[in-house]
């Protein structure tokens, strides 16, 4: 047999000559002074733009060399671009670039910008394994991955199945992603170290979140959304720019908090968000019967009728929209909502007391937009 050839790189774009003159004549397309308010959702509208664009080519790529594996390779490959491509708001690539601007105001982006590709992948590998393990169909306005196998394949067992090789091969190609990044030998290995911590940490925090249990809930949420949300983008982008150990250690430090914060406003959403925004069914949570910070706080508060009222919804899978609407108005009336938006307050400020020293001052104005872009979005 001839030898295995590798697979094609995905096709970079060649910079245009004024592009290319010095990292500082590049920098203005992705500054934050064109939104003076709030610097970060400037910076996330231009990445995401720039990653949408890297992202595409790179999963072209892989389109084609699944062809060349037939029909059912296919099928599974273009269910995770299609999921990578339909939505997302590309926080974690504009998190990994603010980072990297908390090291260096001056550094080429082109390295954060493409690495902004493999946190994406990395995200898909998780939501599609999370969807498959909570039994969840729909993820950003579409099927989830294995559901959209299940109905392709004509087999539930086989969409399953298909659906965790989905997430396995959305990971691989992760890390292929990562090293096709152009970076310093030095950065190599420290970055290589922190995408698989950011991966161990996010399986922790779903084993805790799975076996359920007494635990931490929001140790669980540093582990399983904090991990690859938040610290591990900020400390990517910032050894990706050669940052030394004080602003690695204020990025940490800003970062924990703020992840547990970003992870209960999501809580938030699931309940009192609605569906077209969050792209989630109403009361989602409560008839999955998750151990949220917002769930834990209602059934501590509630009592009496209310309680029961509550209980009737949890873990229900045949719960109604009407138990649903109840449940949820037993976490607004009893107080456990106002308890996790105090709390999620408390985390932000504690977050943002981190940025006075360690950080590039550029770095400090898009963490604080970030900071506000985490813990008070809609969606």
């Amino acid at each position: 047999m001839p030898p295995r050839q590798p697979p094609p790189r995905a096709p970079r774009r060649k910079p245009s000559p004024a592009r290319k003159a010095t990292p500082s004549a590049r920098s203005p397309r992705l500054a934050p002074k064109a939104l003076p308010q709030n610097p970060f959702f400037a910076l996330l509208g231009a990445v995401q733009t720039e990653v949408d664009q890297r992202l595409r080519g790179f999963l072209e790529t892989r389109l084609d060399v699944a062809r060349r594996h037939g029909p059912e390779v296919l099928e599974m490959v273009s269910a995770v671009r299609d999921l990578c491509l339909r939505g997302g708001k590309r926080l974690r690539p504009a998190l990994l670039v603010a980072g990297y601007r908390a090291a260096s105001e001056r550094a080429d982006l082109e390295p954060a910008l493409d690495a902004g590709v493999a946190l994406e992948l990395l995200q898909a590998y998780l939501l599609i394994h999370d969807d498959w393990m909570d039994g969840d169909l729909v993820r950003r306005g579409g099927p989830a991955v294995h559901a959209h196998l299940a109905k392709r394949f004509r087999s539930v067992h086989k969409g399953n199945a298909s659906g965790i090789l989905a997430g396995d091969y959305a990971s691989a190609v992760a890390l292929e992603a990562l090293s096709q990044v152009e970076m310093k030998t030095s950065a190599a290995l420290p970055a290589f170290a922190c995408f698989a911590e950011m991966q161990l940490d996010a399986i922790a925090g779903q084993q805790l979140d799975l076996i359920g249990g007494e635990y931490d809930v929001e140790l669980a949420y540093q582990l399983k959304t904090g991990s690859y949300t938040v610290r591990g983008p900020l400390r990517l982008g910032a050894i990706l720019a050669s940052a030394g150990p004080k602003t690695l250690l204020a990025l940490d430090r800003f970062a924990l908090p703020i992840g547990v914060a970003f992870q209960l406003r999501d809580d938030l959403l699931s309940a009192f968000g609605e569906p077209k925004q969050t792209g989630k069914p109403l009361g989602n949570d409560l008839r999955a019967g998750k151990r949220t910070a917002l769930l834990a706080a209602g059934l501590k508060l509630a009592k009496g009728k209310d309680l029961r009222a509550l209980k009737l919804a949890v873990g229900n899978a045949k719960a109604t929209d009407a138990q649903l609407r109840a449940a949820l108005a037993v976490l607004e009336s009893s107080g456990a909502r106002a308890t996790i938006e105090a709390r999620v307050s408390e985390l932000s400020q504690a977050g943002l007391a981190e940025l006075a020293r360690g950080v590039s001052r550029q770095g400090a104005l898009l963490l604080t937009g970030a900071t506000e872009a985490l813990t008070s979005r809609r969606s």
